[in-house]
């Protein structure tokens, strides 16, 4: 038995297909199937089921695809490990950013990194929590920086919490409910005009409700929905459009005079927890903790 069979094996139990993963590993099908066969024998057993064009694990299968797995990450890990002393570098930074640490993070890091740290190399990408956890699953990414109510607690990852931002209501600093300071600005009066905002979760909308009443179902309230917050900041810059989100993603706008925060009566009081997101037993290169280290001192009201 080698690494490379249990990297063929994971192949199929991967794609569900021998042609799939033939095309993926490289190899010519025949080759494949004799590689997993030559497992099978050694293990004495049948791993895969293999039934016309399905393929499927046998019992056995599984939990020597779990074990597989575990081995083929470790060795890839080991592997990196040394190139990265070989090289004498820090390691490159690859990270996925959810919406709302994406506006807090991205910009900002980048220049970061171009000023103070050039020989650094970073990637950053952008996406569904869907696809940036298979992308970390895969090790093509190294770290999540996502909102913690948005991802399920697993096995293989570690979540740990960076950061308590504080949402709320950010509306252009010459909007007509910021011209009688004195006059009480209710929700009803914000859903006078598109309510602009990110997917929120069903925990946010559930605090929306308990503070506003039904009417604040974000299903029904929210008009204007994207996942990328700097356009809809600079929505709300341009119209009358009222941002509802982290309200230090519109800091640079607010610090400008351009943009302000609208207070409601009953306030909302709501936070959103980012977390970042990495694997069990991975193996960081150096450079992660100048990212680390980043996200600490950023990520603030």
């Amino acid at each position: 038995m080698n690494l490379r069979q249990l990297e063929h094996l994971l192949a199929v139990a991967e794609t569900g297909s021998f042609s799939r993963a033939a095309e993926r590993l490289h190899l010519t099908q025949p080759a494949l199937s004799r590689s997993i066969l030559m497992l099978e024998e050694e293990l004495d057993a049948r791993l895969i089921d293999r039934m016309g064009r399905r393929n499927e694990l046998t019992p056995l299968g599984d939990i020597v695809v779990a074990r597989a797995r575990s081995l083929v990450f470790e060795a890839e890990d080991l592997r990196r490990s040394v190139a990265l002393l070989k090289k004498g570098t820090a390691g490159p930074i690859r990270v996925g950013l959810g919406s709302g640490p994406g506006a807090m993070l991205m910009t900002p890091f980048m220049v970061h990194v171009a000023q103070r740290h050039p020989d650094v190399r970073v990637t950053i990408t952008r996406g569904s929590i869907e696809v940036q956890l298979l992308q970390l699953r895969q090790r093509t990414l190294d770290a999540l920086v996502i909102d913690m109510r948005s991802i399920a607690p697993a096995a293989d990852l570690v979540i740990q919490e960076a950061a308590e931002m504080r949402a709320g209501f950010v509306c252009r600093s010459g909007h007509s409910l910021l011209a009688d300071a004195a006059k009480t600005v209710s929700f009803d009066d914000v859903l006078r005009y598109p309510l602009a905002s990110t997917h929120l979760a069903d925990e946010v909308g559930r605090i929306l409700m308990r503070h506003f009443g039904p009417r604040a179902n974000p299903h029904h309230a929210v008009s204007l929905r994207c996942e990328e917050i700097e356009s809809l900041i600079e929505t709300v810059r341009q119209s009358d459009a009222i941002f509802l989100g982290i309200v230090a993603a519109a800091r640079r706008g607010m610090a400008s005079g351009e943009l302000a925060e609208l207070v409601t009566d009953p306030p909302l009081v709501s936070t959103a927890p980012f977390a970042i997101v990495t694997l069990v037993g991975r193996t960081e290169s150096p450079s992660m903790t100048l990212f680390r280290r980043f996200v600490a001192d950023w990520l603030h009201d």
